[in-house]
Protein backbone atom coordinates (compact mmCIF):
# COMPACT_ATOMS: atom_id res chain seq x y z
CA UNK A 1 0.00 0.00 0.00
CA UNK A 2 1.40 3.38 -0.95
CA UNK A 3 0.92 6.82 0.52
CA UNK A 4 -2.08 8.45 -1.08
CA UNK A 5 -1.08 11.60 -2.96
CA UNK A 6 -4.05 11.81 -5.33
CA UNK A 7 -7.29 13.44 -4.21
CA UNK A 8 -10.61 11.98 -5.33
CA UNK A 9 -13.83 14.01 -5.56
CA UNK A 10 -14.91 12.45 -2.27
CA UNK A 11 -11.75 13.72 -0.59
CA UNK A 12 -12.21 17.18 -2.10
CA UNK A 13 -15.79 17.31 -0.76
CA UNK A 14 -14.60 16.27 2.70
CA UNK A 15 -11.81 18.87 2.54
CA UNK A 16 -14.25 21.57 1.41
CA UNK A 17 -16.52 20.84 4.39
CA UNK A 18 -13.44 20.68 6.69
CA UNK A 19 -14.30 17.13 7.72
CA UNK A 20 -11.34 15.20 9.14
CA UNK A 21 -10.73 11.85 7.47
CA UNK A 22 -8.00 9.34 6.77
CA UNK A 23 -7.43 8.24 3.19
CA UNK A 24 -6.06 4.93 1.97
CA UNK A 25 -4.69 3.99 -1.41
CA UNK A 26 -4.31 0.37 -2.48
CA UNK A 27 -4.24 0.72 -6.30
CA UNK A 28 -0.99 -1.22 -6.70
CA UNK A 29 -2.23 -4.26 -4.79
CA UNK A 30 -4.57 -5.69 -7.42
CA UNK A 31 -7.23 -6.53 -4.83
CA UNK A 32 -10.87 -6.29 -5.83
CA UNK A 33 -13.11 -7.83 -3.17
CA UNK A 34 -14.06 -5.89 -0.07
CA UNK A 35 -12.64 -8.60 2.17
CA UNK A 36 -9.30 -8.31 0.36
CA UNK A 37 -9.40 -4.51 0.66
CA UNK A 38 -9.90 -4.82 4.43
CA UNK A 39 -7.00 -7.27 4.53
CA UNK A 40 -4.51 -5.07 2.63
CA UNK A 41 -5.55 -2.09 4.75
CA UNK A 42 -5.03 -4.27 7.85
CA UNK A 43 -8.55 -3.35 9.03
CA UNK A 44 -11.47 -5.23 10.56
CA UNK A 45 -13.78 -6.29 7.67
CA UNK A 46 -16.73 -5.38 9.91
CA UNK A 47 -15.48 -1.76 9.90
CA UNK A 48 -14.93 -1.55 6.12
CA UNK A 49 -18.18 -0.85 4.27
CA UNK A 50 -19.25 -1.38 0.67
CA UNK A 51 -21.66 0.95 -1.09
CA UNK A 52 -24.59 -0.76 -2.78
CA UNK A 53 -27.13 0.98 -5.00
CA UNK A 54 -30.60 -0.47 -5.36
CA UNK A 55 -33.80 0.25 -7.21
CA UNK A 56 -37.35 0.00 -5.95
CA UNK A 57 -40.68 0.62 -7.59
CA UNK A 58 -41.18 3.68 -9.78
CA UNK A 59 -37.41 3.79 -10.36
CA UNK A 60 -36.74 5.03 -6.82
CA UNK A 61 -33.10 4.48 -5.95
CA UNK A 62 -31.58 3.77 -2.56
CA UNK A 63 -28.02 3.52 -1.26
CA UNK A 64 -26.93 1.04 1.40
CA UNK A 65 -23.61 0.75 3.20
CA UNK A 66 -22.91 -2.68 4.64
CA UNK A 67 -19.76 -4.31 6.01
CA UNK A 68 -17.70 -5.99 3.29
CA UNK A 69 -17.96 -9.30 5.14
CA UNK A 70 -21.77 -9.26 5.13
CA UNK A 71 -24.50 -9.28 2.50
CA UNK A 72 -27.40 -6.89 2.05
CA UNK A 73 -30.69 -8.53 3.03
CA UNK A 74 -33.00 -7.25 0.28
CA UNK A 75 -36.14 -7.84 2.36
CA UNK A 76 -34.79 -5.93 5.37
CA UNK A 77 -33.47 -3.22 3.05
CA UNK A 78 -36.83 -2.84 1.27
CA UNK A 79 -38.61 -2.56 4.61
CA UNK A 80 -36.07 0.06 5.79
CA UNK A 81 -36.90 2.32 2.83
CA UNK A 82 -40.65 1.61 2.72
CA UNK A 83 -40.65 -0.49 -0.45
CA UNK A 84 -42.28 -3.87 -1.07
CA UNK A 85 -39.13 -5.06 -2.81
CA UNK A 86 -35.85 -3.73 -4.16
CA UNK A 87 -33.19 -5.08 -6.47
CA UNK A 88 -29.56 -4.25 -7.11
CA UNK A 89 -28.85 -1.71 -9.84
CA UNK A 90 -27.03 -3.28 -12.79
CA UNK A 91 -23.33 -2.38 -12.99
CA UNK A 92 -23.83 -0.80 -16.44
CA UNK A 93 -26.45 1.57 -15.00
CA UNK A 94 -24.31 2.68 -12.05
CA UNK A 95 -22.17 5.31 -13.82
CA UNK A 96 -25.03 7.24 -15.48
CA UNK A 97 -27.05 7.10 -12.26
CA UNK A 98 -24.41 7.92 -9.64
CA UNK A 99 -21.31 9.13 -11.48
CA UNK A 100 -19.36 6.19 -10.07
CA UNK A 101 -18.32 2.82 -11.48
CA UNK A 102 -18.70 -0.58 -9.86
CA UNK A 103 -15.92 -1.02 -7.30
CA UNK A 104 -15.47 2.72 -6.82
CA UNK A 105 -18.93 3.81 -5.73
CA UNK A 106 -19.05 6.13 -2.72
CA UNK A 107 -22.10 7.45 -0.88
CA UNK A 108 -20.51 10.91 -0.98
CA UNK A 109 -20.66 12.97 -4.17
CA UNK A 110 -23.21 11.04 -6.20
CA UNK A 111 -24.84 12.91 -9.10
CA UNK A 112 -27.91 13.42 -6.93
CA UNK A 113 -28.75 12.54 -3.35
CA UNK A 114 -30.46 9.22 -2.70
CA UNK A 115 -32.03 7.92 0.47
CA UNK A 116 -29.11 6.30 2.27
CA UNK A 117 -29.11 3.62 4.95
CA UNK A 118 -25.99 2.45 6.77
CA UNK A 119 -26.09 -0.90 8.52
CA UNK A 120 -26.62 -0.44 12.23
CA UNK A 121 -23.38 -2.30 12.99
CA UNK A 122 -21.49 0.89 11.99
CA UNK A 123 -22.52 2.44 15.31
CA UNK A 124 -20.23 0.03 17.16
CA UNK A 125 -17.13 1.67 15.63
CA UNK A 126 -15.59 5.09 16.25
CA UNK A 127 -15.02 5.36 12.49
CA UNK A 128 -15.99 3.47 9.34
CA UNK A 129 -14.05 3.01 6.11
CA UNK A 130 -15.73 3.20 2.70
CA UNK A 131 -14.98 3.93 -0.94
CA UNK A 132 -13.15 7.14 -1.71
CA UNK A 133 -15.01 7.33 -5.02
CA UNK A 134 -12.43 5.61 -7.18
CA UNK A 135 -11.19 2.04 -7.38
CA UNK A 136 -8.15 1.74 -5.13
CA UNK A 137 -9.13 4.51 -2.70
CA UNK A 138 -10.90 4.40 0.66
CA UNK A 139 -11.68 7.04 3.26
CA UNK A 140 -12.25 6.70 6.99
CA UNK A 141 -14.32 9.03 9.15
CA UNK A 142 -16.84 8.94 11.97
CA UNK A 143 -20.59 8.70 11.49
CA UNK A 144 -20.99 12.07 13.23
CA UNK A 145 -18.61 13.71 10.76
CA UNK A 146 -20.25 11.91 7.84
CA UNK A 147 -23.57 13.58 8.76
CA UNK A 148 -22.10 16.90 7.58
CA UNK A 149 -22.05 15.67 3.96
CA UNK A 150 -24.54 12.82 3.85
CA UNK A 151 -28.08 12.36 5.10
CA UNK A 152 -28.47 8.79 6.32
CA UNK A 153 -29.98 6.65 9.00
CA UNK A 154 -28.88 3.44 10.67
CA UNK A 155 -30.92 0.26 10.22
CA UNK A 156 -30.35 -3.49 10.43
CA UNK A 157 -30.08 -4.36 6.72
CA UNK A 158 -27.63 -7.25 6.58
CA UNK A 159 -28.37 -10.94 6.22
CA UNK A 160 -27.84 -13.16 9.21
CA UNK A 161 -24.85 -15.39 8.57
Amino acid sequence: MKKNTEKTNVMRILDQKKIPYTSYCYIDTGVISGIDVASVLNQDPNQVFKTLVTEGSLANHFVFLVPVCRELDLKKAAKAVGEKSIRMVKAKDLLPLTGYIHGGCSPIGMKKPFQTVIDRSAASFDTIIFSGGKIGYQVETSLDRLKAVLTFRLEDVTAVS
